[in-house]
């Protein structure tokens, strides 16, 4: 059985996967604006290349934006996030939600407020509720 996330996420190279980074952190931006972005930026026409294969792939479109074109995700941000994040917890937690939360609230630089335990607690609730 094929996995959806894995099916539809192709194998992308490292400056692949930095512009999708920045197209999904930004929501749009233009080849001047990715440039700025990357580390150690390569060429203008090196990045036209990157988002013409990305474009090939279908993980990327764009539109005219007077006499530039701006490109965005094929796939909205938050659906991506949810395929990621599916796939990190297969991959690296064995599938178990909760080493995942645990990783995360452990590697957290802040102390998590009254609110915001509040708030996780009536998202596992909710997920107990409709069965996950």
């Amino acid at each position: 059985m094929i996995d959806k996330s894995e099916s539809q996420s192709p194998m992308l190279s490292r400056r692949e996967r930095q512009v999708m980074d920045i197209l999904h952190r930004r929501g749009v931006a233009t080849v001047a604006e990715i440039i700025t972005d990357l580390p150690d930026p390569p060429t203008y026409s090196a990045v036209r290349s990157i988002l013409r294969i990305l474009g090939e792939k279908e993980l990327i479109r764009h539109k005219e934006d007077g006499p530039r074109y701006v490109y965005f995700p094929a796939e909205p941000t938050e659906m991506a996030r949810d395929d990621v994040l599916a796939h990190v917890v297969r991959t690296y937690f064995a599938g178990s939600p909760e080493q995942a939360v645990t990783a995360l609230l452990r590697m957290s630089d802040t102390e998590i407020d009254a609110t915001e335990i509040e708030k996780l607690r009536s998202t596992i609730r909710r997920a107990r509720q409709s069965g996950k």
